[in-house]
This record gives structure tokens, C-alpha cells and sequence, in this order.
């Protein structure tokens, strides 16, 4: 006779079987009521014998029990976002940039490179992490850096599997969607309620995924295809991306079947032109298709820039356009002193929201589109991109519209305002643009705070728009460096604040004392210093000492720093102001040095961590790899100089063994790191 334990496995995977088949393949074998029965027969049994409780259990797909709130959770490795093309010769010239590119980080034949095409659903990102195969969280993208916790929300998406068919660790990501009919039916019901109708089935999904009642949840079926496998332990790495997809499905998850392997760029040409026609008939949004470089370990020499991978971009499908009036036109002031004009719209629905600005960028583009206030325009907007104005409609003018010019005094402070011409030579059309000339401009001010803060640069949690509006106006923050020599008692007075939130927020300042050389020169808000090129002048100087010490010639003589940045960056700590601000800071905050991608005692080598580490943790490691200019990559491959392995070193070992690649344990480790 079957014991209960046995009969509750056998139930277990049973269901597991039929969730498959009916919402993954689309093929169930048995009735719903069938279903039921075995889904009752499991409930009745686990409750008998709770000693065999699973969280990868069938029966905990849906919770009864409604949470107060998300768990911010860091994801174990980065998610980014592809940059977007929007038509063949921006597809050329990324081809182009991607070969150059393989060619001399991968040190492969530009002509090997192939890619796969993946359709680009219109939904939301999802992390998915399980441990020993069942599923041990789910967290949404956030800001690439920190997600939300929404386990118990995802747990109700019956083609996730609770449990994947091996028992594996891994990270895997895809994209939560819901399905059009599904889409039609809330928002009929929320019609018929008086409640306000979602703007599309993008928006649903996200409002739906942010449900703190996972009931809720689970009414609206929402469904996921998955894409990327971040990290895995328990089976050899795929070597392509096609060889990825593949293995997502062996391992139990859903993945959408129409991707392409393309050898050239007409086979993507074709497969673009097919889905531009047939995406509408499909029951799940599309609005462009993915580009991926097939081979994992090129994805991973090319790597990734300050704000996307290199090694795929995302073809997004014509721009939506549609008609609207313009209202107004006013000036926004950046970090940087920056004049940015903004034309107010009469609010017009398009690519899925309502839309009532769209960036008229500077003066240049102002004149070049000759738009006034009082204009009827064309709008465009593709996916999350800022919309833009891309024609007057001439023939709708009524003699009435006024002309708008660039303002020579700060509507904020005042200050004067100068033209600067940018972007002259080398082939590329002179422009312009406008900055408020005034150092201590209020709104500029609280933009360099608001900057300084950010997650990207010292990642201050807490410290909000409204929060630091509240600082400058009552004189606690003139500068950045104000913020570190804040009190609870400062803080305590403002509105919104108690004893909790006050000491909530100076301990958050207080951990955001250590950083990196990248970051602090990003939160810095040097003019024409991103997230990128922080990151490649801290890796070539090392420290904030000899950054401020270099010459304009030194600087511009690094790769990837042109003559403009390197005058800015010399300019910036040249000046007295900076000078003073810097010594303030640096007496509060310790900062990490970096050292040279070129010339560092790793330069060149190619590493990859398995197994854990007993003295440091896995991101620790990376970093000390990285800052002796070494490369950290995810995959084996006979590009790897050292696999790393720790403790319960996973299938990355058995693969260098393979291949031949040199193993270090932990202290060979530190030992090559000195």
C-alpha cells in the first residue's frame, strides 16, 4: 500500500505535469474537473500530514492572505535594459559598431558573428531565482540594481514552475504579460465598477503584478515567457543563446518558440517585416523583436556600457504617432545648469498613455521644427522612449500662434543666461544649447542634490524629491557635502518625519560613506560625465587624488575620453568652488580606489567564480578582479584564464576541467590577488 508521503509526491508531480500541458503547451490530457479532484485529493492530504509541507507545493500557488507592502531585494547579478533602433540604419550602423567590436574584445571574425532574433513581448521584466530547482523568489527588474519582492504573486502564475525537472540553483529572467482577452475583461468589469480603465495590457500587467493580494493576483491570469539565464549551477553553461532558450525549456519553463537564428542582416530584415504585419493577430502584446549575438562568451567579451549590453539592442516597430495642440513651451533646468525646453501638450493619448509634454531638446531643434505655441503637431512615442514632436501641421495655423525664444535670464534664480555651441567638427552639424551661468541657481541646485543621491551615483535611500526640496528651502543643504553633516535632530522638524524615519534616513547616509571612485565622480555631476565614462576614468586614474591632478592632456590621451570631457573634467577641478567642495566631502566619505583596466596585475585575464567563498563574498570578488583590471565572466569557455572555485563549486568546475582551464582554490585565489 502507498504511504501518504508517497501519494502526496505522486499528486505533486502529477499536477505539476498537467499545469504544463495545459498552460504552457496548450494540450491539456485530462478535464478541469479531473484536475480538481487531484488538486482536492493534495489539499486534504497536506493538511493530515503537515510534517510534508513544500513551498513548491501546487497548492501554494495562491495565498489567502493579503501582504503590507513589498521587500526591496537586491538581485545577486545586475539587470539592464537593451538600448532600442527604430529603423535600417540604425540596424546597420549597430551591426557595424557589434563586429568592430567582437572583433577586438572577443578577438573573434567579425564574419562569424551571428545573431538570434527574439519577438520583444510588451509586458514586464521578472527575476526568478531557485534553489536545489524549487522556487526560492521572484523580483521585479526595479532599478536594475534592487527589485521588489512579489514571490507570492508570481507563485499564482500557473506556467511558472514551482519546481523546474532538475535540481538546480540558477537565476533565470523573463518577461510577465497579459494576454489581451484578459485585458478586455478587467477592463469591461472595471467600466461596469466606475473605476478607471488600465491604458494597456502593459499597464495591467504591472498594476496587476503589484497587487498586495495575491488573490487578485491570480483572478487576472497573468502569463511569462523566460529568456536569459543569468546564473546556473547543476548542468554545463550554454555556449549560445539558442542553446539557452533550449535549455529553459528542458528545465520547465515557458519560452516563446518564435525566435530565429539569423546569419545576416536580411534574415532579420524579413523576420522584422513578417512580425510588423502579424503581431496584432497574436494574444499577447509585441512591440519589437530582440537582437541578440548568438555565442554567450562574445555576449560576455563585448560586456556592457554605462546604461545597456553591447551585445543585443531591441528593433522596436514603427513609432506610434498621433495629433495634438501645443499649449505652451517652458525651459526645465538641469544638474548641469541646462536649459531644456519643454512644449506643454493638450493631453492626447498615444503608444498606450496619456501623453501632455513631449522635449523639445534645445533652440536648434526649436527652429529646425519651427513650432510655436498655439501649433497643431505630430507626436511620436515608441514604447518607454520620451515622446517627441516630429512635424508641424503648417495648414492648422490661424495667425495667432506666438513664436517661443530661449529666455536670457533663469526664470528660477535670475542668473544669467549663456549659449554654448557643442558638437562642431568632425563632420557633425554645430549646435547650441542654453545653461544658467549663475553656480548657486536654486533649481540647478536641488537637481546636482537630487543627482548626487541617486541610486546610480551614492545610492542615499530615502532622501526623495520632496525631502530635499524641504532641505534647500530651509537652508539645512546649500551643497552635497551639507548632506553628510545632517543630524536626526535636523531632520526630525521637517514634515513627514518621525523618530524612526529621521534616524532611518541619517543611517542611510552614514552607509553610503564608502563608495566607489565610479560613483562618486558620477554623483559629482561633472558636465558630460555619465555612468560610463566615471567608469573609465576611474579605472585608468585609480584614485580622486591623481583624477585631480591630471592634465587636460592627460586625460584626453585615455581611451574613450575626448578632448570635451577631458577639458570639463580638468575645468571642474581647477575651479576654487570645486576645489573646497571636494575637501568637504572627502572629510565624510572614504572612497574605494580603482585600478587600471591597463596595466593592472590581472590585466587581460578572464575569470569565472563558482562555488562560495569563505573570506569574501561573490560580488567582493568580482570587484577586486575588476579593480586590478582583470574581466569576470559567467560562462566557461576556452576564453577563460581562471575558474574560481569555493565551496560546492558547481557544473563551471567540471567544464574547466573540460577544457583545460586552470582551477585556483580560494587561497590560490588571494594569493594572485596579492
Amino acid at each position: 500500500m502507498i504511504s501518504p508521503k508517497e501519494r502526496i509526491i505522486q499528486l505533486r508531480e502529477a499536477i505539476a505535469y498537467h499545469d504544463k500541458r495545459y498552460y504552457v503547451l496548450d494540450a491539456p490530457e485530462i478535464s478541469d474537473e479531473a484536475y480538481d479532484a487531484l488538486m482536492r485529493e493534495l489539499r486534504a492530504l497536506e493538511e493530515a500530514y503537515p510534517e510534508y509541507d513544500d513551498p513548491a507545493s501546487p497548492t501554494k500557488r495562491v495565498s489567502g492572505i493579503a501582504v503590507d507592502g513589498f521587500e526591496k531585494v537586491r538581485h545577486a547579478v545586475r539587470q539592464w535594459s537593451f538600448d532600442n533602433i527604430f529603423n535600417d540604419k540604425e540596424l546597420v550602423a549597430w551591426d557595424v559598431r557589434v563586429r568592430r567590436y567582437a572583433e577586438k574584445e572577443a578577438r573573434v571574425n567579425p564574419r562569424d558573428i551571428t545573431y538570434i532574433a527574439e519577438l520583444k513581448i510588451d509586458g514586464l521584466k521578472i527575476v526568478l531565482t531557485y534553489e536545489q530547482g524549487a522556487l526560492a523568489r521572484a523580483a521585479t527588474r526595479g532599478d536594475g540594481v534592487t527589485g521588489e519582492d512579489v514571490t507570492d504573486n508570481i507563485r499564482t502564475i500557473r506556467s511558472i514552475p514551482l519546481r523546474l525537472s532538475q535540481p538546480i540553483d540558477g537565476t533565470f529572467v523573463g518577461e510577465i504579460w497579459m494576454g489581451k482577452d484578459v485585458f478586455s475583461r478587467i477592463n469591461n468589469e472595471r467600466a461596469k465598477n466606475g473605476e478607471q480603465l488600465f491604458a494597456n495590457p502593459r499597464n495591467a500587467a504591472a498594476g496587476t503584478l503589484r497587487q498586495l493580494d495575491a488573490r487578485i493576483v491570480a483572478s487576472r491570469k497573468l502569463d511569462v515567457f523566460m529568456y536569459d539565464i543569468e546564473l546556473i549551477e547543476g548542468v554545463p553553461t550554454p555556449e549560445t543563446q539558442e542553446e539557452e532558450l533550449a535549455l529553459l525549456e528542458t528545465l520547465g519553463f515557458p519560452v516563446n518558440t518564435e525566435y530565429r537564428h539569423c546569419q545576416t542582416l536580411d534574415d532579420i530584415r524579413v523576420m522584422y517585416a513578417t512580425w510588423t504585419g502579424k503581431r496584432e493577430h497574436e494574444a499577447y502584446g509585441i512591440d519589437g523583436i530582440v537582437l541578440k549575438i548568438n555565442n554567450v562568451a562574445v555576449q560576455h567579451a563585448l560586456g556592457y556600457t554605462g546604461k545597456a549590453p553591447r551585445f543585443g539592442i531591441a528593433y522596436k516597430f514603427p513609432a506610434e504617432q498621433t495629433t495634438t495642440r501645443v499649449e505652451d513651451i517652458s525651459v526645465q533646468i538641469g544638474r548641469t545648469g541646462v536649459l531644456t525646453p519643454v512644449a506643454h501638450l493638450s493631453p492626447v493619448v498615444v503608444a498606450g498613455s496619456t501623453v501632455s509634454r513631449a522635449t523639445l531638446h534645445n533652440e536648434d531643434e526649436i527652429k529646425r521644427l519651427d513650432v510655436r505655441i498655439g501649433d497643431t503637431v505630430v507626436l511620436q512615442k515608441a514604447g518607454d522612449v520620451i515622446p517627441d514632436i516630429v512635424h508641424v501641421l503648417k495648414e492648422f495655423r490661424t495667425g495667432k500662434e506666438k513664436k517661443f525664444s530661449m529666455p536670457t535670464i533663469c526664470p528660477v534664480c535670475g542668473g544669467e543666461v549663456r549659449k554654448e555651441t557643442i558638437g562642431a567638427g568632425k563632420g557633425i552639424r554645430e549646435g547650441s544649447r542654453h545653461y544658467c551661468a549663475n553656480p548657486t541657481c536654486f533649481a540647478a541646485e536641488k537637481e546636482r542634490i537630487d543627482h548626487f543621491v541617486s541610486r546610480k551615483a551614492m545610492d542615499i535611500d530615502g532622501l526623495g524629491a520632496k525631502i530635499i526640496e524641504q532641505l534647500v528651502d530651509t537652508g539645512l543643504v546649500v551643497d552635497i557635502a551639507d548632506i553628510f553633516e545632517l543630524t536626526e535632530g535636523d531632520v526630525l522638524p521637517l514634515e513627514g518625519f518621525a523618530d524612526l524615519s529621521a534616524k532611518n534616513l541619517i543611517d542611510a547616509i552614514r552607509a553610503s560613506k564608502t563608495t566607489s571612485l565610479s560613483r562618486f565622480l558620477f554623483a559629482l555631476g561633472i558636465r558630460h560625465v555619465g555612468e560610463e565614462t566615471a567608469d573609465i576614468l576611474a579605472t585608468h586614474v585609480g584614485t580622486i587624488g591623481a583624477l585631480a591632478r591630471a592634465s587636460e592632456t592627460d586625460l584626453a590621451s585615455i581611451e574613450g575620453i575626448g578632448p570635451v570631457i577631458a577639458h570639463s573634467v580638468a575645468r571642474w577641478f581647477r575651479e576654487p568652488k570645486h576645489v573646497r567642495l571636494l575637501e568637504r566631502l572627502l572629510a565624510h566619505v572614504h572612497i574605494r580606489p580603482q585600478g587600471k583596466k591597463e596595466g593592472g596585475s590581472l590585466a587581460g585575464m578572464t575569470f569565472v567564480l563558482t562555488g562560495t567563498l569563505t573570506t569574501m563574498t561573490r560580488d567582493e570578488a568580482k570587484a577586486r578582479i575588476k579593480e586590478r583590471g582583470g574581466k569576470v565572466s559567467s560562462s566557461v569557455s576556452q576564453m577563460t584564464n581562471y575558474v574560481v572555485a569555493g565551496i560546492d563549486p558547481g557544473s563551471k568546475y567540471n567544464t574547466a576541467v573540460t577544457l583545460g582551464v586552470s582551477v585556483l582554490d580560494e587561497r590560490a585565489f588571494l594569493k594572485i590577488l596579492g
